[in-house]
């Protein structure tokens, strides 16, 4: 479910701000019934009709992008910054992120213009995991890696269980690689659990969110997610919805 405004905004009828104005103003109706209240939301088999006039909406896209370092994941930046959606000028569609990688943080970030499946795999009681490889100050030891898993305290609130697996250690050089597997998704929540312990991280990349992997997508490359793919998603947040 979205809220109407939203829908009205995708559709490419108005802004979102301007849809709201529509709807107070008793111009918009959902399947049949003028509708004015601002919080309501609908689903993709509701009729939504703005003036008498039953907006167009759009078929569903799901994308999957390697976002390089330096790019806010976002639509746009009122800084100027790049934006993940600038790697998609042919795509018409009003496609947004599924969740966040921070600025610093490179990596797999899905696509979409379909909200209700974008909620669903950001709930946070779906549990879908996210895999990340981070180089790391210092050699965490095995410790230090059990903490990971069993969780860390990140803004007042420990971590749900993880998964945690060293890749590499360099003595010489004083840094290791550690695979890091999260089912959360909290604000800059990799870097902050390797802070707990000790060991900041140097650089960040997502491999996989569920069943989607980079493989080989260079940095900025993108690919249309196959609908097989997009199946597997939501059985993967409904079946740890379930748990």
């Amino acid at each position: 479910m979205e809220r109407l405004q939203k829908v009205i905004a995708h559709a490419g009828v108005a802004s979102r701000r301007q849809a709201e104005k529509l709807i107070t103003a008793g111009r918009v109706k959902v399947n049949g019934e003028t509708v004015v209240e601002l919080g309501t939301k609908v689903s993709r088999h509701d009729r939504v009709e703005v003036d008498e006039v039953p907006i167009y909406k759009e078929e569903p896209k799901y994308f999957v992008l390697n976002k390089p370092t330096g790019v806010i994941s976002a639509v746009e930046d009122d800084r100027g910054r790049p934006c993940v959606t600038d790697y998609f000028p042919d795509v018409e569609e009003r496609i947004y992120p599924i969740g966040r990688l921070d600025y610093n943080t490179s990596g797999l970030l899905l696509l979409t213009n379909d909200g209700e499946f974008a909620n669903l795999l950001m709930h946070p009681s779906h549990e879908v995991a996210k895999g990340y490889i981070a180089k790391v100050n210092g050699i965490p030891n095995r410790d230090d890696l059990r903490r990971l898993e069993k969780g860390v305290i990140i803004d007042r609130k420990k971590t749900a269980p993880a998964k945690a697996r060293m890749i590499k250690t360099e003595e010489a050089k004083d840094y290791a690689v550690v695979e890091l597997v999260i089912h959360e998704g909290r604000n800059r929540q990799v870097r902050k659990m390797f802070d707990a312990i000790g060991h900041s991280v140097q650089k960040l990349r997502r491999e996989f969110y569920g069943n989607i992997y980079l493989d080989d997508l260079r940095p900025g490359q993108s690919r249309v997610l196959l609908p097989f793919e997009v199946q597997q998603l939501k059985d993967l947040a409904e079946d740890g919805k379930e748990k």
